[in-house]
């Protein structure tokens, strides 16, 4: 998978965009329809995680996703982890007909790889475990602006991004924000 540059100049895997596209696929905000009702973009969406190009996604397959893009996006926003392992375990059940398995290709590497279930659903839960794996899971978060909610991958070397673009959502949220400082003061 290709890799993009974030504004910030660092890269986002191509694995974690993906799962952040296949996030930002559900209704949100007032400018963000689900786009998984089209089945020209659901096939886009769904492509790097194995939906071929020429076939038009199956209603249970969608249905299927979509049941599991509500499970991560819970796991995303649940406020601690105490919260976030019984849907950890929903997840786990979500992609239970999903069979993987252990590839030892040498010491201390292993590759997970799909040998049953739905192909795309299989590519969503691979993905998941890679970003797991690496650490990187953390990072896909979600914007900070009540009226946002999109998921975004936090680029930041210190981790701290609030907003998924700045220029809109967190310019608006610091700006609201002083106003409302301002507007507090007895002097103001």
């Amino acid at each position: 998978m290709a890799r993009e540059e974030s504004d910030s100049g660092r890269r986002i895997p191509a694995t974690a965009e993906a799962i952040v596209n296949l996030l930002n696929s559900r209704p949100h905000g007032p400018a963000f329809p689900e786009t998984l009702q089209d089945p020209k973009t659901a096939s886009a969406v769904l492509r790097p995680f194995g939906q071929p190009a020429a076939e038009r996604p199956a209603p249970q397959r969608m249905a299927r996703i979509r049941g599991l893009r509500t499970t991560l996006m819970d796991i995303i926003t649940a406020p601690d982890s105490a919260e976030a392992a019984p849907l950890w375990a929903q997840l786990g059940e979500r992609a239970s007909a999903v069979t993987l398995r252990q590839e030892f290709s040498g010491p201390g590497k292993v590759r997970l790889r799909q040998v049953g279930g739905d192909p795309v659903l299989g590519g969503i839960t691979l993905a998941v475990a890679e970003l797991i794996s690496d650490g990187t899971w953390p990072r896909i978060r979600i914007c900070a602006n009540d009226r946002c909610d999109h998921a975004f991958y936090d680029t930041t070397r210190s981790r701290t991004q609030r907003w998924h673009a700045y220029d809109t959502c967190g310019n608006k949220s610091n700006v609201a924000a002083y106003r409302a400082r301002k507007k507090s003061r007895p002097d103001g």
